[in-house]
Order: structure tokens, then C-alpha cells, then sequence
């Protein structure tokens, strides 16, 4: 029961982040362009010093997180986007510690971003637990992956030759 549960987690998590690094996308990308162009006095911009680095590296994050592909590609995907999204989760800490007011859309970057710290995080786990054991997650061993199916012997690249001789 193991093995069902877990990967049936996996694919409503890669979906969940998929939405929430949109939305981190979108909104670092109104507040980025409000804070170029000099507008944090707009109510519902603010800011302080660590909003420029905050907001470049969510940016970042988010585009790094929407890419997907292949497992393999998934998995290396996935540890970058979390790793770059860590430090945006340090940049949004700092943010709040250091203080002043932050309008409600900047905020709610700070809050996606803190959230997909810990979300990206156990998709991380999970994506990286099937090499450990295939009940876990999706697996990196699958014996029958490259051949024509479980049973089939591989094709030479030569093909069938006549008599049995090969040139």
C-alpha cells in the first residue's frame, strides 16, 4: 500500500508547485517592474533593500520550477529549482526580518515562495525515493526500459543477416 500512496502524492504535488511558481512568476514579475521603475510607493508595492534580490531570484525560482520533462530531466530540474528557490526562501526571510512595509501583493510572493520552499522540497524526496526503492516513487531501474518490453531480447543494429555471416 506503500507504493500506491506515495506515487499518488507525487503527481498532485508536481501539479500544486506547477501553480504556485505561475503564480510566484506573475506577481514577481508586477512587483519587479514596479520596483524598476521606482513605483514602491503604490499601495500595495512597499518594500525595502532586499526587495530587488528577493524578487529577482523568485523570478528565477519560478522559472526553474515550471520546467519539466523526462524523469531523469524532472529530477535535475527539480533539485536546481529548489535549491535556487531556497535561497529566494532566505531572501524573503531577510525581507521580513529586516523589516518596513510591504504592500499585499509582496507578501504574497514572500508567502508562495516560503511554502514552495518546503513543498518543492518533499517532491524533491519523493522524485529521488524511487532510487531507492521502486515502491516509493517513480523508479529509476525498470528492467524492461530501452527494450521492446519485458521478455523481448534487443535487436542488433545490423539487422537479421543471410546464412548467419556478418560482413
Amino acid at each position: 500500500m506503500v507504493s500506491t500512496s506515495t506515487r499518488s502524492v507525487a503527481a498532485p504535488l508536481l501539479y500544486l508547485n506547477l501553480i504556485m511558481y505561475f503564480i510566484v512568476l506573475g506577481f514577481s514579475s508586477w512587483c519587479l517592474n514596479r520596483y524598476i521603475n521606482g513605483q514602491t510607493a503604490h499601495p500595495s508595492m512597499g518594500g525595502n533593500g532586499a526587495t530587488g534580490h528577493f524578487l529577482t531570484f523568485s523570478i528565477l525560482a519560478a522559472v526553474l520550477g515550471i520546467v519539466n520533462d523526462s524523469l531523469a530531466a524532472a529530477c535535475s530540474s527539480a533539485i536546481v529549482a529548489w535549491a535556487v528557490t531556497a535561497l529566494a526562501f532566505g531572501l524573503a526571510c531577510k525581507e521580513i526580518n529586516v523589516g518596513g512595509w510591504r504592500g499585499w501583493r509582496l507578501r504574497m510572493v514572500e508567502a508562495f515562495v516560503i511554502i514552495l520552499a518546503f513543498t518543492q522540497l518533499i517532491y524533491v524526496l519523493m522524485l529521488h525515493a524511487g532510487l531507492v526503492n521502486r515502491a516509493y516513487g517513480p523508479g529509476y531501474r525498470d528492467s524492461d526500459y530501452g527494450f521492446g518490453g519485458p521478455g523481448t531480447q534487443p535487436v542488433s543494429k545490423g539487422g537479421a543477416t543471410a546464412g548467419g555471416v556478418s560482413v
